[in-house]
């Protein structure tokens, strides 16, 4: 990580120390909303502050009775100029909240309306990695370390210089198995994602952007906890679904739905978050560790339909085309 990166983070390291934090707000649109659900995740697994991520339009008109000057609200836009983005930083932090902006452009919109900023060199392609990931892992495991401070925080953060290879080993581990997916699937005009705990975010996110957005293929996130709380009646023998199973305490809710659409569906994809190659990670940082790399593993999911599809993932019919 460079050092610029190193001190924004610990610049909001200090700041929240100064100050008595009651709640913490992670607010986004889209894909920058799901990349900071890992982070509520975190929060709400290791400390007693309660945290609750928002889409930000929904985060202005519903104006959170919590939010004031013991807030830290940590908003995400790729571009930084994501319009509902920057207006709900602007929001918060005249509500008195400490306000952390991650971006990949420091002169956007959305930084300038931040107290504080933490950026990636995503734009120039020097640390797309470690910017898009590593960063933001960086910043949490910070946070969770200045709050409640544990040795098994600072051996994680150590740990994190090993996150490009990591991903490296596991992008291309699950490259075939990847793209056989997508030549399996390119006739679907439907495929179901599914997960839990902290990679719901990642199966929504998978489904939103990937599917939807870019692939225009029908699809629903379904919380492998809700599963039989009404969505497993669409299973069926040819009905398609891609499901995570995850890497910490939830794994069981994620089995038993994979159980049940075995049995009645004969399209049942399994990314395993086990069958990641995790070496050199300790026992007890996998949890940890594991969805990080996720997230590339999934997009090469996509990355298959798109080639055996034909239908390139940077194709749109509206987005950045017409006002909407």
């Amino acid at each position: 990580m460079k050092i610029e990166h190193q001190e924004q983070i610990l610049n909001v390291v200090k700041a929240v120390k100064d100050r008595e934090v009651n709640n913490i707000f992670f607010v986004g649109c889209g894909g920058s909303k799901a990349a900071l659900g890992p982070g509520d995740y975190f929060v709400a697994r290791e400390l007693e502050i309660p945290s609750k991520v928002y889409t930000s339009n929904e985060f202005i008109h519903m104006d959170p009775k919590g939010l004031g000057e013991g807030s830290l609200v940590i908003t995400r836009s790729h571009s930084g100029t994501t319009p509902e983005t920057v207006e709900a930083t602007k929001f918060a932090r005249e509500k008195g909240a400490l306000t952390v902006a991650i971006s990949m452009d420091t002169e956007s919109p959305l930084c300038k309306e931040a107290e504080y900023v933490v950026h990636y060199n995503y734009k120039d392609g020097s640390d797309a990695v470690d910017g898009d990931t590593g960063m933001y892992y960086a910043l949490i495991f910070n946070l969770l370390n200045a709050f409640s401070p544990d040795e098994k925080y600072e051996r994680f953060l150590n740990s994190l210089s090993n996150l490009e290879n990591l991903l490296n080993v596991n992008k291309e581990k699950f490259k075939e198995v990847a793209d056989s997916f997508g030549k399996r699937n390119k006739r679907e005009k439907l495929i179901y994602t599914m997960a839990s705990g902290v990679y719901y975010d990642q199966a929504y996110s998978f489904t939103s952007c990937l599917l939807m957005e870019m692939l225009w293929i029908h699809s629903n996130a379904i919380h492998a906890g809700e599963f039989f709380h009404g969505p497993f009646e669409v299973t069926d023998y040819d009905v398609p679904f891609l499901i995570i199973n995850g890497e910490g305490p939830t794994r069981p809710l994620d089995e038993r739905a994979i159980a049940f659409a075995k049995k009645f569906s004969d399209n049942v994809e399994v990314v395993d978050m086990k069958d990641l190659d995790l070496t050199g990670v300790e026992e007890d940082l996998k949890e940890y560790f594991a969805p990080a790399l996720s997230g590339a593993v999934m997009r090469l999911y996509a990355d298959g339909l798109a080639e055996h599809t034909g239908h390139p993932l940077s194709v749109r019919r509206y987005m950045w085309k017409m006002e909407y």
